[in-house]
């Protein structure tokens, strides 16, 4: 198995405290900032299930700029081989 390197950067990681703290943010975008924020300083990946929907929200337009950049960096720490 491979090590990840990669990180939840500190701007991602406060974005998602804020997120995670919005009694207005949508479910989605809370599960993605639960995601992120459980990757910040640790050597954690997303999961298969995670990056899968995180996946679904970059590729939809349905979606915030702050959900498509949880998913980003959600994505950016999954697993290559995936």
């Amino acid at each position: 198995m491979v090590t990840n390197t990669k990180a939840t950067s500190e701007k991602v990681a406060h974005l998602a405290s804020e997120t995670l703290r919005d009694p207005n943010a949508s479910a989605i975008s809370k599960t993605l900032a639960a995601s992120a924020l459980a990757q910040t300083h640790t050597r954690k990946q997303t999961g298969a299930d995670m990056e899968r929907i995180a996946s679904k929200v970059l590729l939809s337009d349905k979606y915030s700029d702050i959900s498509k950049t949880l998913a980003g960096s959600l994505v950016s720490q999954s697993n290559r081989k995936r």
